[in-house]
């Protein structure tokens, strides 16, 4: 099912965009139509959605299969008009056609063996969860509704917007959720089931452009242009962003591509007749409009590379009006644009406050110059070892510059353009890396992102080698020589990729799942997201929409952390506290339970110091966490009066120690835990009102396990249970 859902998903992208790129496509390239079907597609369910949100109507369920009647109709009228040429033009780009489909069986491949249904797995960034609760909010909610989360102002205001709806709209990333939306309602699926796929989607439908820059800007021979496109498909830098699942930078990569043909091809034409600068206006809409609706705030610095081409040969040629008039014809469908998504533009400001605010994302490695061809150790994006990576960069270096330089005259405009293609693009990116040094924040991030959504621009330029091959017999070795230790780096990479999400670190399991049925349950009122784990507290939002839902710490734009107010707590870590009374106590499944908050027997208890991250295998499903040595579980007792606790620990350790347990600097229990797991039971603990901690400590000192693991171990819990007793009753088990 990865595999057909997949396939469906790059399908329906292309026929989507099949007869609108047909129209849009300038007269003089229209044979070429093909290129630009993609975006035009997902320019057109995003508009779409757009559409349905601003009419009211009950989200992409209520509308988005009447839809399918647009592009057929678009569809149709271009073969009509295209008969005997249509089925040509698409022939043409038969080799990109294939990388497309190469690329995405690439992608889906490791994904369908890290679970048996459709999922979304992730190597370490919880954006998918927040993509998909936007993709719940416009497939099933219309943009009036205020039940549940979807009203909640305290927890979800952001800047101006106090509502779940505009959030996605004015400030958040509509275009991915939109499409995930429509997708979805469409093929029958949820989010959690096609979001990590529309992502690796989003990747191959970008392939065409990739293609379209190496033949028509810089003008390199088919085949080179072929291999630059496969480059771009298996390049780290790309994958980073799939198993991520990052769509919006994949989006805007797609739309910075359109916007830098126009404004190279737009110049050459000299637009000085209305009729020649309109001719672009139809593809400069789509591109800017899927650009304001993914990532608005790269709208301010995509006409880059097309803005110092044309004002560098403004400058050379003094042909300043001709710049203006240019710049006239770029920016007017901005401004169309900007209308059709108003909202978008309105949030910017707000965006960039928001970036000031919090330091969004993570560290994310430098690349050095072997780095932007792809040439990395891992998934990670980290550079081989020092001496590999100067000898590679020095190599990369030496080609770029002797391809510049030895460029014929016939080729100076090709050259100028490479420059400016690259250049400003990194620049910024060497900027924003320092920044980050210097200021110790996560620039880096920033740095990635601006890299990337200028990436098929940039490894196109970055590719100029490839020229020297018609220069002699040797130059010719020397390149195929290097464009294999290329694609042999990457390929490197792109496997080991693979073999990471096999076994994914993040992924919607059927545990987490299970929280759905919580939604149709009315005894669950409202919910506090006890959740200590980042990406399941996320997804266990957008599960249940439908419900009130208060946070004990900030979690993501528009789920601020507030007094918790739920009338449950849901409780998912290794630590689960049991009440004795059955209605106030669920069992969701051995990872997920729910306390209700207005117990007489109600405690909360969390894992605070001494604990390293949560490890976990996928086959079978487990969980554990080893302690530092001494670890901490903080209790908190509500009551005026004390409670009875009976503690059990599933664990293990590396050699048999004794865990003795203090309760607020006094120690109260000894029990013993072996080498093998199993449940060692703690007889019953006074817990005083107000906070207590239970501290675990021992008189044998941590362990080292050896090997490449360098931690000192002390016990490994796999599941932890407070069970509070009840006033009277036998406590033996």
């Amino acid at each position: 099912m990865y595999f057909v859902v997949a396939f469906a998903l790059l399908l329906h992208a292309l026929f989507w965009g099949a007869g609108l790129a047909w129209m849009l496509t300038p007269r003089r390239w229209r044979r070429f139509w093909p290129v630009f079907a993609p975006l035009a597609g997902l320019a057109l369910q995003s508009v779409v959605v757009w559409g349905g949100a601003y009419a009211g109507l009950v989200g992409t369920n209520s509308y988005a299969r009447y839809t399918e009647a647009l592009p057929l109709v678009l569809l149709v009228l271009s073969i009509w008009r295209r008969y005997g040429a249509w089925w040509t033009e698409v022939r043409q780009l038969g080799a990109v056609w294939l990388a497309m489909a190469a690329c995405l069986a690439a992608l889906v491949w490791p994904l369908s063996h890290a679970a048996p249904g459709l999922t979304t797995a992730s190597l370490g960034s919880c954006d998918a969860a927040d993509y998909a609760a936007g993709a719940r909010v416009l497939q099933e909610f219309a943009r009036s509704d205020r039940t549940g989360f979807m009203g909640q102002t305290e927890v979800v205001r952001v800047q101006s917007v106090d509502n779940f709806y505009d959030f996605w709209l004015r400030l958040n990333h509509f275009t991915p959720s939109a499409l995930i939306a429509f997708d979805g309602t469409i093929f029958d699926c949820v989010p959690y089931e096609i979001t990590g796929l529309v992502t690796a989607s989003l990747l191959a439908l970008s392939l065409p452009l990739v293609f379209w820059l190496a033949r028509a800007v810089l003008g390199y021979p088919r085949w080179w242009a072929v291999a630059i496109t496969v480059l771009y498909g298996m390049s780290p830098v790309t994958w980073y962003a799939v198993y991520q699942v990052a769509p919006g930078q994949l989006l805007a990569a797609q739309a910075i591509a359109v916007i830098t043909w126009a404004g190279v091809a737009l110049w050459r034409a000299g637009a000085r007749g209305w009729r020649r600068g309109l001719a672009f206006g139809g593809l400069l809409v789509a591109a800017y409009g899927l650009l304001l609706g993914s990532y608005n705030f790269i709208v301010l610095v995509c006409l880059v590379p097309a803005l110092a081409y044309a004002g560098g040969q403004a400058a050379w040629t003094e042909q300043w009006g001709r710049f203006l008039r240019w710049l006239g014809w770029m920016l007017a469908p901005l401004a169309v644009a900007g209308l059709l998504f108003f909202e978008r533009v309105a949030g910017l400001a707000e965006r960039f406050r928001l970036f000031q605010q919090y330091d969004f994302g993570w560290h994310i490695p430098a690349l050095t110059p072997e780095g932007w061809l792809g040439l990395v150790s891992g998934p990670s994006l980290n550079g081989w070892s020092d001496g590999v990576r100067l000898a590679c960069s020095l190599l990369v270096l030496w080609l770029l510059g002797w391809s510049l330089l030895r460029a014929s005259k016939a080729r100076c405009t090709h050259v100028f353009l490479a420059v400016c293609l690259a250049v400003p693009v990194l620049i910024g990116y060497g900027f924003l890396n320092l920044r980050g040094v210097q200021l110790g924040t996560n620039a880096s991030y920033d740095a990635y992102k601006l890299f990337s959504v200028f990436f098929p621009g940039l490894l196109v330029a970055l590719c100029y080698w490839v020229t020297l091959a018609p220069a002699s017999p040797g130059a010719r070795r020397l390149v195929l020589g290097f464009a294999l230790l290329v694609a042999g780096g990457n390929a490197l990479t792109v496997y080991r990729f693979g073999v990471q999400m096999y076994k994914p670190p993040l992924i919607v399991d059927r545990p987490l799942l299970d929280l759905r049925q919580l939604e149709a349950r009315p005894e669950i009122a409202s919910v506090n997201m006890r959740i200590p784990d980042f990406w399941a507290r996320l997804w266990a939002n957008s599960f249940l929409l439908r419900k009130p839902q208060y946070f004990l710490t900030h979690t993501y734009e528009g789920r601020l952390n507030t007094e918790l107010k739920g009338e449950w707590d849901i409780n998912g870590s290794l630590l689960q506290v049991i009440l004795p009374e059955p209605g106030d106590y669920l069992i969701v499944n051995n990872t997920y339970t729910l306390v209700r908050t207005g117990s007489s027997y109600f405690v909360r208890a969390y894992l605070s110091d001494g604990w390293y991250d949560v490890e976990r295998e996928l086959h079978p499903l487990t969980r554990w966490r080893w302690s530092k040595g001494d670890a901490v579980i903080e209790v908190e007792n509500p009551h005026n009066e004390p409670v009875r606790l009976v503690c059990r620990f599933n664990a293990r350790s590396l050699v048999d120690r004794d865990l003795q347990v203090w309760l607020n600097g006094r120690r109260v229990r000894i029990v013993q835990i072996g080498t093998a797991q199993k449940i060692v039971r703690v007889p019953e603990i006074v817990i005083p009102p107000g906070h207590s901690q239970l501290q675990l400590r021992s008189k044998v000192p941590p362990t080292a396990p050896g090997g490449y693991d360098k931690r000192l171990l002390g016990f490994a819990v796999y599941g932890i249970d407070l069970e509070v007793r009840p006033d009277e009753g036998d406590l033996e088990p």
